[in-house]
């Protein structure tokens, strides 16, 4: 605290803090009612900041999970998390996630540049279903894996780039292919298509992406859309301590990408390109998942996560 021949000072820093910070006064009005210049105003406040006559405290309301969000942050270098309540009992946790995520990412994903959707996700569905528009447009969304599958849930692929693309007054682009093909020669083929080419060459100018992490065990959606691995695949996946999935690209534990035969049947983009993308969003949660979240936070391969807060503590308590 001042001294106490600077008392008049204190005096004055702490009137005008209570006008200002508990009546409501903007500094003008402080200014003409004290006869003082609005840049003393200013400065009075700045003065009383420093001396502590105000004081900041940020009280988190309920299902704010701001200690989770920091921490997680910290542990696995993010740029951004988010945390939201996890679903109530009996409540389908996917779609619950994602319609919780959705605020986040219509006040997030506008802005300059492309973006990358992976295809399979219930839970973004969800928080495509439950978009607002976002205040900036983009340019492009594009499905970074094939979307072509069962025609009924072909139909809800399709659905998620559209939502997404008017919510981001965007452009959709979608992938006119399956998401696995039979063999590594069909794949060969389909990319020597233009039509499949120009969308994979699209890829290198995404500047974010939005994606759901898969674990070992293919999703409900998935596996109705005819895109999931067989049993030899399955097999040969465990086999190399595969431990999750973006975009139907598997890594281990350790988030290091795994080698198989499996991957030279995929239809999307790859680990290293995937990467390459500046702002890479995961939406992903449940018990089921956390090993396969620890895995893709571990390789770097995303940055943002938006989770529940279950989810977040399995993260934190083993990360």
């Amino acid at each position: 605290m001042p001294p106490r021949d600077s008392w008049g000072q204190v005096e004055l820093m702490t009137k005008v803090a209570r006008l200002y910070h508990e009546q409501g006064a903007t500094q003008s009005e402080i200014a003409q009612r004290l006869h003082l210049s609005q840049a003393k105003v200013s400065r009075l406040l700045s003065r009383a900041r420093e001396e502590g006559i105000i004081r900041t405290t940020v009280v988190s309301p309920p299902d704010v999970f701001v200690d989770d969000e920091e921490a997680l942050q910290a542990r696995f270098d993010l740029l951004d998390a988010v945390v939201v309540a996890e679903a109530p009992s009996g409540a389908d946790q996917a779609l619950d996630l994602g319609r919780r995520a959705a605020p986040y990412l219509e006040a997030t994903l506008g802005g300059p540049g492309a973006l990358g959707v992976s295809t399979w996700s219930a839970t973004l569905l969800a928080a495509a279903e439950a978009l607002g528009r976002t205040s900036e447009p983009c340019t492009q969304v594009v499905q970074m894996i094939g979307g072509h599958g069962d025609s009924t849930t072909q139909a809800r692929s399709m659905r998620l780039l559209t939502l997404l693309a008017d919510a981001t007054h965007a452009v959709p682009i979608s992938m006119p292919a399956p998401g696995i093909v039979g063999s590594s020669i069909a794949r060969d083929a389909l990319i020597d298509d233009s039509s499949i080419s120009k969308v994979m060459n699209s890829w290198a100018e995404l500047s974010t992406a939005l994606v759901g992490i898969g674990s070992i065990d293919p999703s409900p959606m998935l596996r109705e859309s005819g895109n999931a691995w067989n049993l030899d695949d399955a097999r040969e996946l465990k086999r190399s301590g595969a431990a999750g999935d973006i975009c139907l690209r598997f890594f281990n534990r350790d988030g290091l990408p795994v080698t198989s035969s499996f991957n030279d049947r995929v239809m999307g983009i790859d680990l290293d390109a995937f990467r390459a993308i500046p702002r890479r969003i995961a939406v992903a949660g449940g018990p089921h998942k956390v090993d396969a979240i620890r895995a893709a936070l571990r390789g770097g391969w995303i940055n943002v996560l938006v989770t529940d807060a279950a989810t977040s503590r399995g993260l934190l308590a083993a990360g």
